[in-house]
């Protein structure tokens, strides 16, 4: 076994062991929903770049717009000046809205668009005459980001980011209220602590990076009842679940609530250049305005929207409009459920479960991560488990060919898993 300090010298991988872990596959062209390798393989992507390449990978309308944009300007600063690709992505992203969040702020990534929504949320209470809220609420098997601010909000006890607590800000991480004693929970705890709360950090129906753990649509609604009830305001971090990845645009439309705040990135650009935003209501900005600068927002990153990934932007977002892809995600949840059925009667496993176009096979335990890693990619798949999680998050155009070829590869390594459990 080859390590990775003698094949990649100069590389410092994320999430990666480099003491332990063998040299990666190194990936030399993409296409559609595959991945090929220098040796030639070929393999079906089961997370699209962790979640980003929704519409698969070199899709010629996305190319032909950031060649455009590349020929006018690639980049400009936006600090005092403004463009038009800009402009017409804040304008489409409102209207998905349906322009209840009329404000887009724009960064390169998502955990700095997280970062900012809780800017949003702080300056807002100050500037509406409740500086006593400084604290969030946020939720146990969630993730929010790796950035400082975004840490202190993930799960503080099994995420990963458990070495930095002592170093963080401290704020409120509940159980979601998803039984009557959580309930209970949740509301005594409004009711005691809701008037220092800013806001509220929620990752609506789905929490993905922290286990893909999934609730319903009324826990979504009593998160937002308590948080608005007590004054608190809810920010949605729709970084994964978003643009119609659960087959709505966002996914907080399936519960049919409001919201203050939202994130989003991922899936913005089709996977092809960073860029995230941070939507906001009318009602959040307008507590900016005002005759002192210092009630400006004071944040302002070198490539915040960056004209190319905001020309990629658009067309993806286009893209989404040109066909029915929540139809689309419909046909996948379906082609999951029926494909990873098998996996429910194996050994190890604990849960099978899928909501529109995630699939998870969740283990019982992550003894066996490197090994797994290591034989979908001999399956001719690249599928990623999250500690003891088998999931399937592909580009949201996967045929019901490529969706098999992935399906029976988790099903296979699962039951071989099962296999080398009884030798």
């Amino acid at each position: 076994m080859t390590s990775s300090a003698d094949g990649l010298p100069h590389l410092w991988l994320p999430y990666t062991q480099m003491h332990t872990t063998p040299s990666p596959p190194k990936v030399v062209r993409t296409a559609g929903t595959r991945l090929v390798l220098d040796d030639g393989r070929s393999l079906v992507d089961g997370i699209a770049s962790w979640w980003t390449s929704a519409h698969g990978y070199n899709h010629p309308f996305i190319r032909d717009a950031l060649h455009a944009q590349l020929d006018a300007m690639p980049h400009v600063m936006f600090g005092g000046l403004t463009h038009g690709p800009a402009e017409h992505l804040a304008a489409k992203l409102s209207a998905t809205t349906n322009g209840q969040l009329s404000r887009v702020f724009f960064t390169e990534s998502g955990s700095v668009s997280v970062e900012v929504a809780m800017k949003m949320a702080l300056q807002h209470a100050q500037l509406t005459g409740h500086a006593q809220r400084t604290k969030f609420v946020s939720y146990r098997g969630g993730y929010h980001g790796d950035t400082f601010a975004t840490m202190s909000v993930c799960d503080p006890a099994d995420g990963m980011h458990v070495r930095f607590k002592d170093a963080m800000a401290q704020h409120h991480n509940l159980p979601l209220p998803v039984d009557v004693d959580a309930r209970a929970e949740h509301a005594a705890f409004w009711a005691d602590h809701g008037a220092h709360i800013a806001a509220v950090l929620i990752e609506p129906l789905v929490q993905c990076a922290g286990g893909m753990r999934f609730h319903d649509e009324a826990v979504l609604r009593e998160v937002v009842h308590q948080a608005h009830a007590a004054g608190a305001l809810v920010i949605v971090d729709e970084i994964a679940v978003g643009l119609h990845r659960l087959g709505r645009t966002w996914a907080h439309q399936l519960a049919e609530v409001d919201v203050d705040i939202l994130t989003t990135s991922k899936a913005l650009t089709g996977g092809t250049l960073p860029l995230a935003a941070t939507l906001a209501t009318s009602d959040v900005f307008d507590a900016f305005l005002s005759d002192d600068d210092d009630d400006a927002l004071m944040h302002g990153p070198t490539y915040m929207a960056n004209p190319l990934a905001c020309a990629a932007g658009l067309a993806s977002m286009q893209l989404f409009d040109d066909v029915d892809t929540d139809a689309h995600v419909q046909h996948m949840e379906r082609w999951m459920c029926d494909g990873l059925a098998p996996c429910r009667d194996v050994d190890g496993v604990v849960d099978v479960r899928v909501r529109g176009g995630i699939g998870v096979v969740e283990l019982d335990n992550k003894t066996d991560l490197a090994w797994l890693r290591t034989r979908f990619v001999d399956e001719g798949v690249w599928v990623r488990p999250l500690e003891n999680v088998v999931y399937l998050m592909p580009a949201l155009v996967i045929d019901e060919d490529d969706m098999k070829v992935l399906t029976d590869a988790v099903c296979a390594v699962v039951q071989e898993r099962a296999l080398r459990r009884r030798r």
